[in-house]
């Protein structure tokens, strides 16, 4: 399989979901399975490599599709080995189809020490044509077109961790209990393949999920708004009224738990971690750290919230605004950054008010920031005012009862996206470091 693996390290290194940038791959194949298509002229199989190029090894997920003949996708093509042109399986309809049919049969696909076992909460469906989607980051997805005419997006999920992929946990309680502001879970496939270090992994590689047709980008929809002077309170108020509903609906369908000293501790631990190494990133934060630091003391001694499931990375690029149904909330996978354990534990709703809060700032940052800049802070502040409103018109006095923690939550976030910012796009850093001094003014005042 020497050839197999350096032809796929070859491959993977120019994929946008590679997560290791600027590194060659060093890669193991650790298992894989056979899935059966319609079609007896391919073969279709899922391969699981161990990248031990970063730190910590990643295990990516490689679904392939074999065929005697050249005639896939020339793009997706990954190479040549044992006699066969092998192609990217989410290009090719043949995997779609067959990655279907296993999610909402409720079929088992068996292989060399690993497994995958589809699931759904309604019926089988077929699907007869497909498309990847461009301009993915850690996962692919795929917009296909249901026999009875509906469409669906599908995410094949590319690095594979062991444990509950809230993506999936958390959309399949939601859709069971009826929600409204999220697309219904329509399938899903788990699977078990040896972790890098060798001991056995077990998650989910894939779902599938109504597609809004007609839908508009949250971020798309407020930098236009933004650009272009139009009052955006409505929407924003709106959008703020969806929060809460979701809120509410996640802690009716999932567990809750009261926040105790240990949790407070912890997630107060997590904040001085990230504004130590911001300090030290960024040196001009050193003279805020004592105001930063009194926000977060007062915030763990204030009352503490019930703790229950959250979006856990909430922002304007997170929703979709459809004219039938609304706002609509995707992508419930979590900080990317924060270990997959970690991230369907029960946490405090504020935490995604805040991340929204921060997105309204970053649209008028990201104006701002033009060749021929745009002054959108005034259209942030009362977008910011319209969204909690609007939280507040559904969840009651939350917002004012936990205040302090929603200020820690958001200079948290802030104090993050500075560090971020460093890294990435030194020129941003006025933004969240304006974010950070504006929040502290206020609370002086």
């Amino acid at each position: 399989m020497t050839e197999l693996t350096e032809l796929v390290g070859t491959w993977m290194r120019r994929q946008r979901w590679y997560s290791t940038k600027n590194v060659e791959p060093r890669l193991r194949l650790l298992a894989a399975f056979d899935a059966e298509p319609a079609d007896a002229d391919v073969r279709i199989v899922t391969y699981f490599f161990a990248d031990d190029a970063p730190r910590t090894p990643r295990v990516y997920q490689v679904p392939v599709v074999a065929r005697v003949q050249r005639e896939g996708d020339e793009t997706a093509l990954i190479g040549e080995a044992g006699g066969r042109y092998l192609y990217d399986g989410p290009t090719e309809e043949a995997y779609v189809a067959t990655l279907v049919q296993l999610m909402t049969g409720q079929e088992r696909a068996e292989g060399s020490n690993a497994h995958a076992q589809g699931h759904t909460l309604g019926e089988r469906l077929v699907i007869r044509s497909s498309r990847k989607l461009t301009g993915e980051q850690s996962n692919t997805s795929i917009v296909g077109e249901l026999d009875d005419g509906r469409p669906a997006l599908i995410k094949v999920f590319r690095v594979v961790q062991d444990g509950e992929n809230p993506d999936v946990s958390t959309l399949a309680a939601l859709t069971a209990g009826g929600s409204r502001r999220t697309p219904a879970l329509l399938g899903w496939l788990t699977g078990e393949w040896p972790a890098a270090d060798g001991s056995t992994a077990s998650g989910e590689l894939a779902l599938m999920q109504d597609f809004v047709p007609g839908a508009e980008d949250g971020w798309e929809l407020a930098v236009s708004a933004a650009e272009h002077g139009e009052d955006f309170t409505e929407r924003a108020h709106l959008l703020g009224a969806g929060t809460a509903e979701l809120h509410r609906m996640m802690a009716r369908v999932l567990p809750t738990s009261p926040a105790t000293r240990e949790d407070v501790a912890r997630a107060l631990d997590g904040m001085f971690r990230r504004l130590t190494v911001t300090t030290t990133e960024v040196p001009e934060v050193e003279e805020l750290r004592p105001g930063i630091a009194a926000v977060y003391e007062e915030a763990a001694a204030a009352p503490l919230p019930l703790l229950q499931r959250i979006h856990g990375d909430l922002h304007l690029g997170q929703v979709l605004h459809s004219p039938d149904r609304g706002w609509q909330f995707i992508d419930f996978e979590g900080e990317p950054l924060r270990p997959l354990a970690e991230r369907a534990l029960p946490d405090a709703t504020m935490r995604d008010v805040a991340g929204m809060l921060r997105s309204f700032d970053y649209v008028a940052g990201s104006l701002a920031r033009r060749d021929t800049p745009i002054d959108a802070s005034g259209w942030a502040t009362d977008a910011r005012a319209a969204y909690l409103d609007g939280y507040a018109s559904v969840a009651g006095g939350e917002v004012e009862e936990f205040r302090l923690l929603l200020d820690a939550f958001e200079l948290d976030k802030a104090v993050y996206e500075i560090a971020y910012e460093a890294r990435h796009r030194p020129a941003w850093i006025p933004i969240p470091l304006a974010a950070v001094q504006r929040l502290l003014a206020t609370r002086v005042g």
